[in-house]
């Protein structure tokens, strides 16, 4: 299904490059595994080949799609719910997705809504947990540093 070098995103942690792929013991058990690393954190994980559709790892998008995204991030602040735990839940469940267009979502309205009203410090963490995945697949499909890939978002949603 990957391939060495392929760009991959692993939901919860972001963006990363299969860097090989290499049979393991652990615990007992042969097993071959995807050898990750990861692009904002650097760190290398390992996941087993054969558990790789259960855990929702995907490629990054095509470079034609970043304008969709642009889009999403420009939109204004969707039907949020003010009691901010039922928002997070929200959020949390479409971070998990994974889906690349759900997490510029959550970015988007966490900054409006930080803009405007303030955020607990749940969602504090939860936009810069979701901004870093957001950020990790926009390097990989940029070939951009971190640092410009944030501006360019910050300067999105709040220029918009």
């Amino acid at each position: 299904m990957f391939n060495i070098g392929d760009k991959i995103i692993y939901p919860s942690y972001g963006g990363g490059i299969i860097n090989s792929i290499e049979e393991k013991e652990v615990l007992g058990e042969r097993k071959r595994y995807y050898i990750l690393k990861m692009v904002i954190s650097e760190m290398e994980i390992m996941v087993p080949v054969d558990n790789i559709n259960n855990l929702g790892i995907r490629h990054i998008i095509d470079k034609s799609q970043v304008e969709d995204l642009i889009k999403i991030l420009k939109d204004e602040q969707g039907n949020m719910d003010k009691k901010w735990n039922k928002r997070y839940r929200d959020n949390m469940d479409k971070i998990k997705t994974g889906d690349i267009y759900e997490i510029a979502v959550v970015v988007r309205d966490l900054m409006i809504q930080d803009k405007e009203k303030g955020l607990s410090t749940g969602e504090k963490k939860m936009l810069n947990d979701a901004k870093d995945m957001l950020i990790s697949e926009l390097v990989l499909v940029l070939n951009e540093n971190a640092e410009k890939v944030k501006e360019l978002i910050d300067n999105t949603v709040i220029n918009d």
